[in-house]
């Protein structure tokens, strides 16, 4: 069994505080749950302000290390300072709300890189949407512009902002099937009512891949935007966070994980000309990806393992339903 990782110390966290903030003093650093490859914590400083910072540093890490991923590779270990600085940027230049930066990522103030970034304290969407539906729905509303404003920002090649290697080569459509047949191996393996529809899984993917058209440009995606991502602020406007997966993408993957994610409240972040073969082929891609990740995950130390199994289960109930 797994658990809470100590963090780092008030005393460590010092000098961080003091990049980012200047003269004033910390008095207390609380490590956030919720994390699987940075550290997050809340500082509060000597006149009751906060401001969160970010650590990525392995120990902060509880993904278990995997081989190194093929160049083109979308779907790889998305973490670190640079990604995160380059999708900062590209979320600020398309209008998308993120927490201000207030100490870029930077490395010799801890073991590994820290940035620090304003503290957004009006709890998430997610919890929102529980406790309040009806102010949520304003916060929608203006998420599901974020969203559009996001998709609209293109480019001809694929790929994560900060990782502008040697020009692709397997198409987006093939890089995602590739993906999902390494997830089906996986999740067969792990789970009896995967490996007992292993082969029909097989042919559903390699008939949905077949009927995918060409495509030469892609939009700036988020990658796991789900409402425990969205901050609200002051202003009821939805604030993105976990943003270092943000990649350049057939934003049809983006809406597979928003239908599966938002449920009955997606119809506000939907978008007109999707192509319905790639949302057929990402959904079922999704869903595998989300029965293999989080098993994965779970061969560490992450603490919350009953979370993890749910959406394991919630997952091979979805990939099962995709056969019929």
């Amino acid at each position: 069994m797994g658990g809470a990782r100590v963090g780092l110390t008030v005393d460590q966290l010092r000098p961080v505080a003091r990049a980012a903030c200047g003269r004033r003093s910390l008095w207390s650093a609380e490590r956030l749950a919720g994390g699987t490859k940075k550290g997050v914590y809340r500082l509060t400083l000597d006149d009751g302000s906060t401001v969160v910072a970010y650590v990525w540093h392995p120990a902060e890490d509880y993904w278990p290390a995997r081989a190194v991923p093929e160049s083109d590779d979308l779907f790889g270990h998305a973490t670190g300072a640079g990604l995160f600085a380059a999708a900062h940027r590209e979320f600020a230049a398309a209008g998308v709300p993120v927490p201000r930066l207030l100490l870029a990522p930077t490395a010799g103030l801890l073991p590994g890189e820290v940035a620090v970034v304003q503290d957004v304290r009006g709890g998430t969407l997610q919890d929102l949407r529980r406790h309040d539906p009806r102010r949520a729905e304003a916060v929608l509303a203006r998420l599901g512009d974020a969203v559009r404003s996001m998709h609209a920002r293109r480019r001809d090649r694929y790929g994560r902002p900060g990782l502008d290697g040697p020009v692709p080569g397997r198409p987006v459509e093939r890089l995602v099937l590739d993906r999902a047949l390494r997830d089906l191996a996986e999740a067969a393996a792990r789970v009896e009512r995967i490996a007992a529809v292993r082969q029909r899984l097989a042919d559903a993917l390699a008939e949905r891949y077949a009927a995918v058209p060409p495509r030469s440009r892609y939009g700036l995606v988020h990658g796991e935007l789900g409402p425990d991502h969205v901050l609200v602020d002051d202003r009821d406007r939805p604030v993105l966070v976990d943003i270092e997966g943000a990649t350049f993408l057939d934003v049809e993957w983006e809406h597979a994980f928003l239908e599966l994610r938002f449920g009955d409240d997606y119809p506000a972040l939907a978008v007109d000309g999707l192509d319905g073969h790639r949302l057929r082929l990402y959904r079922l891609a999704l869903h595998l990806s989300l029965v293999a990740g989080p098993l994965r995950l779970l061969d560490g130390d992450f603490p919350d393992r009953a979370g993890m199994l749910a959406i394991v289960e919630h997952n091979i109930t979805r990939t099962l339903a995709q056969l019929a």
